[in-house]
């Protein structure tokens, strides 16, 4: 699997988990699914790829996957990906307890810095 893929597929199992960790999925979350899909040119093998991975691995196997695959890319789009995600976390009007927990603990776990995910997610506003 090339560089590209693991990032793209890291950041849709990340997506994924994200929009499940409130118990509800939004209009708005999976609107924001398919922006993500769109702006980062994610192709069609690899969103078929994760479709069928998620519907059947637990969420344990998904979350471990995606911080593999995260972690198999650089800091820049490891950024790039956490930036996604706290923008998600917003995108439904409400920030729950579980996605910021998420967030936190999968930003620890690649090595990524939280200000830096803020800082970034302000300036691509």
């Amino acid at each position: 699997m090339a560089a590209l893929d693991h990032f793209h597929l890291g950041l849709l199992y990340m997506v994924h988990l994200l929009i499940g960790s409130d118990g509800k999925v939004s209009t708005d979350e999976q609107a924001a699914l398919l922006k993500i899909k769109q702006s980062e040119k994610i192709p069609e093998e690899i969103f078929q790829l994760f479709t069928d991975a998620v519907s059947t691995k637990s969420e344990r196997e998904i979350y471990q996957e995606g911080i593999e695959l995260l972690n198999k890319c650089g800091d820049k789009e490891k950024l790039r990906a956490f930036v996604h995600l706290y923008k998600l976390s917003e995108a439904d009007g409400n920030v729950h307890v579980k996605e910021v927990r998420l967030l936190l603990y999968s930003i620890k776990l690649t090595g990524i810095e939280f200000n830096d995910v803020v800082e970034m997610a302000k300036k691509n506003a």
